[in-house]
């Protein structure tokens, strides 16, 4: 074992190089958590079947008590997109390791030779794919709400309420604001317009259904009025 490195100050040992490989796996984990909230979450239709059975598409003779499939699901494999895993866990590596650097310098008032820093990056490394697995879906959830594209076409269908004064028609080329709850219960404040054919002019309160999208904007109808019964019915409307 190498003999210890005596310590500077701890304040300075906080932000000592020695702790610059996991400064790196944490800055990669929060570009990569960056990339996930710009895409929703992750592609959840990337994601495995968490009862896949690896080893019989792999051809492998194994034992029926080994199943790889369910050791890769323990670490979240098959269960999160695999972009917020691996963010996940190299976020994790980094915050433990890390953090482990810093208790054993505050236990042992050493820096650790190359054998403790082994034992440390391995450990961590460990820590952070378990803990990866348990909390990368939920983390993904949360996420997918931040990366939502507010100008996407999951608002038609959804129910708003008139925000502004009135609802104008298309052809007045002005607008009113809405606010829509959409598919994940998220709060969007959008513009609106209603169609040339529509007779009632939503207010301020009213209810309104989302039917269409025209660039930036949303065409709506007062919900449960006769518009609504027209928009069902496509030959009645002018």
């Amino acid at each position: 074992m190498e003999p210890a490195i005596l310590l500077p100050p701890p304040r300075i040992m906080l932000f000592n190089l020695i702790h610059l490989p996991y400064w790196i796996l944490l800055g990669l984990g929060v570009v990569l958590y960056l990339m996930v909230i710009l895409s929703g979450g992750g592609d959840d239709d990337a994601d495995l079947d968490g009862d896949v059975d690896l080893n019989g598409d792999a051809g492998i003779d194994v034992d029926s008590d080994f199943d790889l499939g369910q050791i890769l699901g323990w670490f979240g494999f098959g269960k999160a997109p695999l972009i917020l895993l691996l963010a996940t866990d190299l976020s994790l590596w980094g915050v433990w390791g890390w953090f482990s650097n810093m208790v054993f310098i505050g236990v042992t008032g050493q820096i650790p030779g190359s054998f403790w820093t082994g034992l440390i990056l391995a450990l961590s490394l460990v820590m952070a794919l378990v803990l990866g697995g348990l909390i990368s879906q939920p983390i993904g959830k949360a996420l997918a709400a931040f990366g939502e594209d507010a100008s996407g076409d999951r608002l038609v269908g959804c129910v708003g309420t008139v925000s502004s004064a009135l609802v104008p028609r298309v052809a007045e080329g002005r607008i009113g604001q809405v606010n829509v709850i959409d598919p994940a219960r998220n709060l969007v404040n959008a513009n609106a317009q209603i169609p040339q054919w529509a007779r009632a002019v939503p207010k301020l309160g009213d209810k309104v259904l989302v039917i269409d999208r025209t660039g930036s904007t949303y065409l709506v109808i007062l919900k449960d009025s006769p518009d609504q019964e027209q928009w069902l019915n496509p030959s009645r409307q002018n």
